[in-house]
């Protein structure tokens, strides 16, 4: 009966720690944009992949405004490297360009920079808000 017992325990741990969340999941403060604007986006599992979709816009003085850009996805195809350094893609609403990406997770503040075409950017810091 304990063995039974024990297998049970076992199997729920490991079941657990596989639908741990990944600490890139939750919403995240973009840096400013070269127009002042930042957003809130939300990233979560796409499959075995990350993803995340603008859920708000806020202008240069931080206050909400309407986008076209709500529900878009910002971050796709995202894959954790090991470390906190995850590799995907990032779009950039203000340049409408679509950036092969490099994101460095650092506890609450995430890196972004990427390339598209050679033109590199530095997609600054972004803060987790939750």
């Amino acid at each position: 009966m304990k063995t039974i017992a024990m297998a049970a325990v076992a199997a729920l741990l490991s079941a657990g720690a596989a639908l741990a969340a990944d600490p890139l999941e939750g919403y995240w403060r973009t840096a400013k944009d070269d127009n002042g604007n930042s957003g809130l986006v939300h990233v979560k599992p796409c499959g075995a992949k990350l993803c995340g979709a603008l859920v708000k816009a806020f202008d240069g003085g931080g206050k909400e405004v309407a986008s076209d850009n709500i529900g878009r996805m910002i971050i796709s195809e995202t894959v954790s490297k090991g470390g906190g350094n995850y590799a995907g893609k990032v779009y950039s609403p203000d340049r409408g360009k679509t950036y092969k990406s490099k994101l460095v997770l650092n506890g609450k503040t995430l890196k972004v920079s990427g390339c598209v075409l050679g033109i590199c950017r530095d997609g600054g810091t972004w803060q987790k808000v939750k």
